[in-house]
């Protein structure tokens, strides 16, 4: 495709279109995404001769703190300003200093199983290794879980993929530790089990959006725990006493790349941000994964197909009284182990975590719950005052997409519609904000229902609406106009080509599309994706952790003295931790 300068939009634009522009139909996808629509619909109406009117050019405010961005893979990125920040743990081979960098995007939370097998799909990334103790890649009810099993090349290779690269050293530390140098993502509090996934606390990695309470100052998740994380420089002890202070990339070669960040199985202690450690290119573990660095997002041209949804919704507001509960004893019964848990008289409650189940009972007038889950792990358990809280019913929830896209009724999938018609009394087409450019009136792409702007779009505070970073206020998403589309659009991901009769980006092979957004999963009942975390929630809950002893062999884990607050040390009385004023979290057996 011709790649050039963007051009304004034209600024008389558009009435929704209903009809279809999508790609041909395709083989079926991989599990963890929806089918593609079986069948190509009708080409887009000739565009309309448009008038030319002298428009004013748009003023940008630009991503600041807090922006956000869909990316075209499935991720979200986050915005991280130019300026300069504290680095460093002062250890032998990380001094502290002071560190400039230009601005940057980086994602949000790590490489996701579905990121990552949506490349493979295309057949743009290696499959990985097997680790053993982790979920298969592939398999869809891990979805939102970290990609594991990854080498350094691998890495590199996916974030090559989606038009950015692995992180620097010190675009990763600043990422997790803010402009001031914070020892931990979430200030200078101790790294406890309420706040990551480290040793004893869960047992195996989680869900990357589990720990959202614990984000940096910049947003960024699981940037301590959960998964360790490549990065993009050669490892050398002392390259802080001669690295610029502008910008580092590390040193030029090496015998191992640096590894940032911590693991589920990492002792608390050594969970500080600052803490480097190296590994050879080769090198790959059950807790390794990856995040990318987008340094100038290219404008890619719209996917043809993405995935329907169903917007995370708010369940319950207002005060309200939280039900007893109180975590028992924990037993083997046949060599299974179970945790008991004691109700309040007519609480509700849901069992959070994926292998767990509750068996109720009333036990002496008590309302008791027998939870099983694996051997050695921990689990949720969520307990509500029904009167102010509930659990939502996603059936037959209304399926949205993001603006510029119809829903296909068929398959609940999105098709990109650009309209084709000037538009009208009605104003703009839905999803799309209306702007005064100097006396000529123009649609610009608005929010959707996730609260993000279209792929590759930030939401501007001055326009007002969704711009692009790399063509501003100028491209063309949404409009029936091939030659603007054309001249603006940077290309598609590889894997795929750009159609310039529907204006957008179709497989070259296969039917993969990026699947469900981050934080959502495919529900095959209702063809649509819905949120992963659409949970019991509001003022009137409390979550607590079930303990699983192990039952075919000693169990020799003591977590009490990892465990930094008297509520988390109150949540794992099945460990025989109890809370001793002036001491801590002690084991007392």
């Amino acid at each position: 495709m011709n790649i050039s300068k963007p051009v304004w939009i034209v600024g008389v634009l558009l009435t929704v279109l209903i009809g279809a522009c999508a790609p041909v139909a395709t083989p079926a996808p991989p599990a963890t995404q929806p089918a593609p629509a079986t069948a190509a619909p009708p080409s887009p109406e000739p565009p309309t001769a448009l008038p030319s009117p002298t428009l004013v050019p748009v003023n940008l405010a630009g991503p600041g703190t807090g922006s956000e961005m869909a990316w075209t893979d499935g991720s979200v990125l986050e915005f991280v300003p130019a300026g300069a920040f504290t680095m460093g743990s002062g250890l032998p081979d990380a001094p502290q200093r002071t560190v400039s960098l230009d601005d940057y995007w980086i994602y949000k939370t790590e490489v996701t199983n579905s990121m990552y097998a949506f490349c493979v799909s295309v057949g743009a990334c290696a499959p990985p290794a097997e680790e053993i103790g982790t979920p298969l890649y592939d398999n869809p009810v891990y979805a939102n879980y970290p990609i594991v099993g990854v080498t350094w090349d691998m890495a590199a290779n996916y974030c090559a993929w989606v038009g950015g690269g692995l992180p620097t050293e010190a675009q990763w530390e600043k990422a997790a530790r803010g402009p001031q140098g914070s020892q931990y993502p979430w200030g200078s509090t101790e790294a406890s089990c309420d706040v990551g996934n480290f040793a004893g606390c869960v047992g195996a990695i989680t869900d990357v959006t589990r720990y959202a309470e614990s984000a940096s100052p910049y947003g960024v998740l699981d940037m301590a725990g959960n998964v360790f994380e490549w990065v993009r420089d050669y490892y050398a002890e002392d390259y802080y006493n001669s690295a610029p202070a502008e910008n580092p990339a590390g040193p030029e070669s090496g015998e191992f790349h640096v590894v940032r960040g911590s693991g589920y199985e990492t002792d608390i202690e050594q969970a500080a941000s600052a803490v480097r450690r190296p590994a050879g290119s080769g090198y790959h573990s059950r807790d390794l994964g990856f995040r990318c660095v987008v340094q100038e997002p290219p404008a890619y041209a719209p996917m043809c197909q993405t995935s329907s949804y169903v917007p995370s919704a708010v369940v319950s507001s207002g005060e309200c009284q939280v039900p007893d509960v109180n975590v028992g004893a924990s037993y083997c019964e046949a060599n299974r182990p179970f945790t008991t848990v004691d109700l309040a008289p007519g609480a509700t409650y849901e069992v959070i975590t994926d292998g767990y189940q509750c068996v109720e009972a009333v036990i002496d007038g008590q309302r008791r719950l027998s939870c099983n889950g694996p051997d050695g792990t921990t689990g949720e358990v969520t307990v509500c005052n029904p009167a102010c809280s509930s659990l939502p019913d996603v059936t037959g929830a209304t399926q949205v997409c993001d603006p510029g896209y119809g829903l296909d009724a068929n398959t609940g999938s999105c098709l990109y519609t650009p309209a084709s018609t000037e538009f009208g009394v009605a104003g703009c087409p839905a999803g799309f904000t209306m702007i005064d450019r100097g006396g000529v009136t123009s649609c610009a792409p608005g929010l959707a229902g996730d609260g993000l702007c279209p792929d590759g779009m930030y939401f501007d505070s001055q326009y007002g609406a969704c711009a692009s970073p790399a063509a501003g206020a100028a491209l063309p998403f949404g409009l029936n106009a091939p030659e603007q589309a054309s001249g603006a659009y940077q290309g598609c991901l590889e894997g795929f080509s750009y159609s310039p009769e529907f204006q957008c980006c179709q497989p070259t092979q296969g039917g993969a599309y990026p699947g469900c957004p981050l934080g959502t999963r495919f529900s095959a009942e209702t063809q649509t994706c819905v949120p992963d975390q659409l949970r019991l929630s509001g003022p009137g809950c409390v979550t607590v952790s079930v303990n699983m002893l192990q039952c075919t062999a000693p169990f020799q884990i003591n977590i009490c003295g990892k465990i930094k607050t008297e509520s988390g040390c109150i949540k794992n009385q099945v460990y025989s931790c109890q809370w001793v004023e002036d001491q801590g979290c002690e084991y007392v057996p």
